[in-house]
């Protein structure tokens, strides 16, 4: 083997291990964020200008600190939509535009967010893990 490619391959191997999150001989898959068809910059914006975190505390997003709501962190790695729904992109997109027609007792409010800016804060809501 030539001698001057060895220091390449050994940075490259490392490099290798550490973005695919190598365990002790296991490597670890970071969980993608799944498809919603929206935009997370854009999804982060709306929810700041609509005041989300007047209800929630939503990591990334300054003074959305409220409690009224249930905490957004870590959305992406939830099971389920407030209690009840498939964590999909489908059903986070209905919820987000028409929340009591899911569960008609539901505190959060119909915000009257267009299809487009619910897939964009629901792109937003999957990148917390």
């Amino acid at each position: 083997m030539n001698l001057r490619v060895w220091p390449s391959i050994v940075a490259f191997s490392i490099a290798a291990g550490l973005t695919s999150g190598c365990v002790g001989g296991r490597t670890l898959q970071t969980p993608q964020a799944p498809s919603t068809g929206g935009s997370a910059s854009i999804g982060k914006h709306v929810m700041e200008n609509r005041r989300c975190g007047a209800c929630h505390t939503i990591p990334g997003i300054p003074g959305a600190n409220g409690v009224f709501g249930p905490p957004l962190t870590q959305f992406g790695r939830r099971t389920y939509i407030a209690g009840n729904f498939p964590n999909q992109p489908e059903n986070l997109v209905h919820w987000i535009m028409s929340p009591k027609s899911m569960k008609p007792k539901t505190a959060m409010p119909d915000l009257g967010l267009t299809q487009q800016q619910a897939r964009d804060v629901a792109a937003y809501l999957y990148t917390l893990r």
